[in-house]
Protein backbone atom coordinates (compact mmCIF):
# COMPACT_ATOMS: atom_id res chain seq x y z
CA UNK A 1 0.00 0.00 0.00
CA UNK A 2 1.36 3.24 -1.02
CA UNK A 3 2.34 5.68 1.62
CA UNK A 4 3.86 9.23 2.91
CA UNK A 5 7.00 9.60 4.70
CA UNK A 6 7.01 12.04 7.46
CA UNK A 7 10.08 13.22 8.66
CA UNK A 8 11.26 15.94 11.26
CA UNK A 9 8.84 16.08 14.33
CA UNK A 10 10.33 15.95 18.36
CA UNK A 11 10.30 18.32 20.66
CA UNK A 12 11.03 21.90 21.19
CA UNK A 13 10.40 24.61 23.72
CA UNK A 14 8.02 27.05 23.78
CA UNK A 15 9.02 29.64 20.87
CA UNK A 16 11.19 27.42 19.00
CA UNK A 17 10.82 25.94 15.69
CA UNK A 18 10.15 23.13 13.70
CA UNK A 19 10.29 22.20 10.19
CA UNK A 20 8.15 18.94 8.83
CA UNK A 21 8.58 17.27 5.65
CA UNK A 22 6.37 14.89 3.80
CA UNK A 23 7.39 12.99 0.59
CA UNK A 24 5.14 11.40 -1.74
CA UNK A 25 5.96 7.93 -3.44
CA UNK A 26 6.61 8.93 -7.41
CA UNK A 27 4.06 6.63 -8.11
CA UNK A 28 1.26 8.87 -7.02
CA UNK A 29 0.97 11.35 -10.01
CA UNK A 30 -1.28 14.26 -10.42
CA UNK A 31 -1.68 15.48 -7.06
CA UNK A 32 -4.63 17.78 -6.43
CA UNK A 33 -3.89 19.13 -3.12
CA UNK A 34 -1.29 17.88 -0.12
CA UNK A 35 -2.14 19.00 3.24
CA UNK A 36 -1.30 18.66 7.12
CA UNK A 37 -3.44 17.62 9.80
CA UNK A 38 -3.23 17.31 13.76
CA UNK A 39 -4.28 15.44 16.52
CA UNK A 40 -3.97 15.86 19.92
CA UNK A 41 -5.03 13.61 22.68
CA UNK A 42 -8.93 13.79 23.08
CA UNK A 43 -9.13 15.39 20.30
CA UNK A 44 -10.70 15.37 16.35
CA UNK A 45 -7.71 15.11 13.99
CA UNK A 46 -7.74 18.91 12.38
CA UNK A 47 -6.42 20.84 9.61
CA UNK A 48 -3.40 22.23 10.11
CA UNK A 49 -2.98 23.95 6.38
CA UNK A 50 -3.45 22.81 2.85
CA UNK A 51 -1.13 22.93 -0.16
CA UNK A 52 -2.84 23.07 -3.73
CA UNK A 53 -0.72 21.81 -7.21
CA UNK A 54 -1.67 25.73 -8.07
CA UNK A 55 0.26 26.80 -5.56
CA UNK A 56 -2.47 28.16 -3.71
CA UNK A 57 -2.86 27.54 0.47
CA UNK A 58 -5.05 27.55 3.58
CA UNK A 59 -4.37 27.47 6.88
CA UNK A 60 -6.12 27.18 9.81
CA UNK A 61 -7.25 29.64 12.34
CA UNK A 62 -4.99 28.87 15.46
CA UNK A 63 -1.47 28.70 12.70
CA UNK A 64 -1.92 31.46 10.80
CA UNK A 65 0.90 33.54 10.66
CA UNK A 66 2.93 30.61 12.82
CA UNK A 67 3.19 28.50 10.20
CA UNK A 68 4.24 27.74 6.58
CA UNK A 69 3.09 25.52 3.85
CA UNK A 70 5.22 24.60 0.84
CA UNK A 71 5.68 21.95 -1.57
CA UNK A 72 8.30 20.89 -4.18
CA UNK A 73 6.15 19.67 -7.11
CA UNK A 74 8.94 17.90 -9.39
CA UNK A 75 10.21 16.14 -6.38
CA UNK A 76 6.31 15.41 -5.04
CA UNK A 77 7.57 16.69 -1.63
CA UNK A 78 5.76 19.07 0.91
CA UNK A 79 7.13 21.11 3.93
CA UNK A 80 5.52 22.63 6.80
CA UNK A 81 7.80 25.41 8.41
CA UNK A 82 6.34 25.61 12.19
CA UNK A 83 7.80 29.33 14.16
CA UNK A 84 7.05 30.78 17.25
CA UNK A 85 5.17 27.12 18.44
CA UNK A 86 3.20 26.84 21.56
CA UNK A 87 2.21 24.02 23.82
CA UNK A 88 -1.03 23.81 22.45
CA UNK A 89 0.94 22.85 19.00
CA UNK A 90 1.65 19.77 20.47
CA UNK A 91 0.04 17.00 18.62
CA UNK A 92 0.65 13.97 15.97
CA UNK A 93 0.77 15.44 12.62
CA UNK A 94 0.27 13.77 9.77
CA UNK A 95 0.69 14.76 6.58
CA UNK A 96 -2.12 13.65 3.31
CA UNK A 97 -2.19 13.61 -0.12
CA UNK A 98 -4.97 13.73 -2.56
CA UNK A 99 -5.22 12.49 -5.99
CA UNK A 100 -7.28 9.69 -7.68
CA UNK A 101 -6.98 8.65 -4.16
CA UNK A 102 -6.40 9.77 -0.89
CA UNK A 103 -2.91 9.07 1.01
CA UNK A 104 -1.97 9.73 4.19
CA UNK A 105 1.57 9.55 6.33
CA UNK A 106 1.70 7.45 9.59
CA UNK A 107 2.14 10.16 11.42
CA UNK A 108 4.80 11.99 13.68
CA UNK A 109 4.72 13.56 17.27
CA UNK A 110 5.30 17.01 17.35
CA UNK A 111 5.64 18.19 21.51
CA UNK A 112 6.02 21.43 22.58
CA UNK A 113 7.06 21.92 26.30
CA UNK A 114 6.85 25.03 28.66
Amino acid sequence: QVQLVESGGGLVQAGGSLRLSCAAPGSIFSLNYMGWYRQAPGKQRELVARIFSTGSTVYGDSVKGRFTISRDNAENTMYLQMNSLKTEDTAVYYCKAVASQIYWGQGTQVTVSS
